[in-house]
């Protein structure tokens, strides 16, 4: 992917000239886009009466095919309430799906255009506009060709909307990832106690008590002199004295008869 510093300079000379509240939301549609693994770039935002009665002569009286039907005035774009976009890797594609999530790129485009205020033109009946979005704040075209604009209390409220929108996602995500520290943390804790559980088991520090069902083969073990202490034993020690002990080798007939051995040598 580009980087998202690139993407929004590809798309700043129409950001020029869109009215505030409609350019916050043109930017953060890119940024939102790019967080999704979605790249968009726009490729119209505020057009002039010059610019658009050159488009409208497109396909008339300028070679070339029509690429609208709006004359100077008849447009949003040309009160900078409008913007066009395209899908950086896939075009005008409406169907492919290169971020891999078992969505249509321009579906998730759509859909974050929505979240921010915008309407779409593929929503449109009469006429599919589909890499359109607008923000009208209520005018009709007659109302703008009149003369009358948004307020700044009407684009003042999308901004505070965007803003505050942004503000609980990012509240959510911080409580997400605290959830996820507190459940790690869980994790961790249990995962510890199983290790003291272990160590005392195996006696890795050798000073634990050991188990009842030792009991009887250490002390036969201290009594036939093997040992002094049993609190110095891992577990395979441990094992190794309850053989010894079951194969009757701490039996005072067989430490007799060891020490006699001995006496014998000596």
């Amino acid at each position: 992917m580009a980087a998202l510093a690139e993407l929004k300079a590809r798309s700043a000379a129409y950001l020029v000239g869109l009215l505030p509240a409609v350019k916050l939301a043109a930017e953060k549609l890119i940024e939102r886009c790019y967080s999704e693994g979605v790249e968009i770039r726009l490729t119209a935002g505020y057009r002039s009466a010059a610019e658009q009665q050159r488009l409208y002569e497109q396909g008339r009286t300028k070679p070339g095919p029509i690429v609208t039907n709006a004359k100077p005035g008849q447009s949003n774009h040309n009160y900078g309430l409008a913007i066009d976009f395209v899908l950086v890797q896939s075009g005008y594609s409406m169907s492919v799906d290169d971020d891999h999530d078992g969505i249509a790129d321009w579906a998730e485009v759509v859909a974050q255009a929505k979240l921010l205020g915008f309407s779409w033109g593929g929503d449109w009946i009469s006429f599919k506009d589909y890499p359109h979005f607008e923000m009208m704040f209520g005018l009709s075209l007659s109302q703008l060709q009149a003369g009358i604009r948004p307020t700044w209390q009407q684009q003042q409220a999308v901004i505070n909307r965007i803003q505050g929108m942004e503000e609980s996602e990012e509240m959510s995500k911080v409580e997400e990832l605290l959830q996820k520290d507190k459940e790690k943390s869980a994790i961790i804790s249990a995962l510890e106690q199983r290790i003291i559980a272990l160590e005392r088991r195996v006696n890795i520090s050798l000073n634990q008590t050991p188990p009842d069902a030792y009991h009887a083969a250490l002390q036969a073990a201290k009594a036939a002199g093997a040992m002094s202490t049993s609190n110095d034993k891992d577990l395979s020690g441990l094992k190794t004295i309850q053989i010894l002990y079951n194969m009757g080798l701490f039996e005072p007939e067989f430490t007799r008869f060891i020490q006699s051995l001995k006496q014998a040598g000596e």
